[in-house]
């Protein structure tokens, strides 16, 4: 039976188990995510935490055996046969409602994979295949998630992904190094004058270093820019959580830069006082045109694009939608707490030591 506008996707308790799969995470998606209409924010929850049971699997086990067993669990969730698990679940309602192509969470299990057997990447080209992968997938299906489909807008959708994975990289560079991992293109570290293994075994900063992490936020920022064409073609309810999450992602790393490129002694940050801001600014700005880009899609990603495509779909009726009141009363709310918190934090309202 299609569910009804009155008839929640999601069984509600798969969505609370897919909450919970989610809670700790990214608190950058999650401010951005309130601002996202209910049957979006909804499905997204449920391909996210998926994501987080195919990423914790990988984690402890990146032989080719568990990857094996998490395809067969997403043809599974594709031919409507989940195995009995909330995320399986959910995420096969999410499938066969929007139309997912199987090719977009295979290429997402393919990245994981590729992290964790440590793979590292010559070229700008190479990295961004590696974030295509990711990031871009998820850009990609939050897309659908929205009901749209048109290949521009999806193309868009992956530029935005993958930016946000060079911010990522760019923030992270000293964490990932003492963990092992190198993702800064290695042709750079080279040409800046750095022996990427030499440097991987006493990672520290100086300006070449500096100069590899100014050059990838510089990519990053081209691929916010034309993100924005993509975010205005959304609708309207969506514009807002999307808007926000390029936002405050493009924040890490303006913070980055700030600090002079140094993502090895120091890890930026945003505020939560600055995140209010740009929610703020995303829900101002949600009606505002952008002027359509003619960019191409990204070759690395151009296989994502066309397996949407490929796939048939027909459009079925959607839950309803969480109000626009709903979710500036919510951004309200916020304020208040953080004027709360910022009181206590300045000796006002702060109670008495027992």
């Amino acid at each position: 039976m299609q569910p009804s506008r009155a008839t929640p996707l999601l069984n509600p308790a798969d969505l609370a188990a897919c909450r919970a799969l989610l809670a700790g995470g990214s608190k950058s998606f999650h401010a951005a995510s309130r601002l996202l209409p209910r049957r979006v924010a909804e499905p997204a929850t449920a391909l996210y935490a998926f994501c987080r049971v195919a990423d914790d699997a990988i984690d402890l086990d990146p032989g080719p055996a568990v990857l094996d067993g998490l395809r067969a669990r997403l043809a599974l969730a594709h031919a409507g046969r989940p195995l009995p698990m909330p995320a399986d679940r959910a995420l096969a309602a999410v499938i066969a409602h929007y139309g997912i192509p199987r090719a977009l969470p295979e290429a997402l299990l393919e990245g994981f994979a590729w992290d964790r057997a440590g793979r590292r990447y010559e070229t700008l080209s190479d990295l961004t295949a590696y974030a295509a992968r990711v990031a871009g997938t998820v850009g990609a299906m939050m897309a659908l998630l929205m009901e749209e489909r048109r290949p521009a807008v999806l193309a868009r959708a992956c530029d935005l992904g993958i930016a946000m994975q060079f911010t990522n990289i760019a923030r992270d560079v000293g964490e990932d190094a003492r963990a092992g991992r190198l993702y800064l293109p290695l042709g750079w570290l080279r040409e800046a004058g750095l022996a990427p293994e030499a440097w991987l075994a006493a990672p520290t900063f100086d300006a070449r270093l500096g100069a590899v992490v100014a050059r990838l936020l510089a990519a990053a920022e081209d691929l916010y820019r034309r993100s924005e064409a993509g975010i205005a073609q959304l609708p309207l309810a969506c514009r807002p959580g999307i808007g926000a999450a390029r936002r405050i992602y493009a924040a890490i790393g303006q913070e980055v830069a700030r600090g002079g490129h140094d993502s090895v002694s120091r890890r930026a940050t945003v505020s939560g006082r600055r995140k209010l801001a740009l929610l703020a600014r995303s829900l101002g700005g949600a009606v505002l045109p952008v002027p359509e880009a003619a960019s191409p899609c990204l070759p690395e990603a151009r296989f994502l694009v066309e397996a949407v495509a490929a796939e048939p779909w027909h459009r079925l009726p959607s839950p309803p939608a969480r109000a626009l009141g709903e979710r500036v009363g919510w951004m309200v709310d916020l304020f208040l707490r953080l004027e709360q918190e910022r009181g206590m934090q300045d000796g006002i309202g702060r109670p008495a030591a027992e």
